[in-house]
């Protein structure tokens, strides 16, 4: 709910950080939590981190950052610049994500 009221907010902060925002959400609410993660996309940059390949799945490779933790270093990888396209054609985001095609693993 709360996330719900804040991602409705007719005026919504400059930048929107989220850790993990679908903690606790029943797996068919992912869905909905990442359409209301887009539509408030529109009006403000969001930036979420999580570690559910379902709210993964929701999102096209456009939209989607990486992280690395390499020597002491975070380092930011858009997926956008990545050519995927061989791969997408037989899996999903999430399922890349869990072979570690993309990175991002621990």
């Amino acid at each position: 709910m709360c996330l719900a009221t804040l991602l409705l907010q007719p005026i919504l902060p400059t930048v929107m950080l989220l850790d993990e925002p679908e903690l606790g959400l029943h797996p068919a609410a992912i869905s909905l939590l990442a359409d209301l993660l887009e539509s408030a996309s529109e009006r403000t940059q969001v930036l979420v981190a999580t570690q559910s390949v379902t709210l993964v799945n929701q999102f096209t490779q456009e939209s989607v950052w990486v992280v690395e933790r390499t020597d002491r270093q975070s380092i930011f990888q858009h997926l956008e610049s990545a050519d995927m396209s061989a791969w997408l054609e037989n899996y999903s985001l999430g399922e890349l994500w869990e072979k570690n095609i993309l990175g991002g693993r621990p």
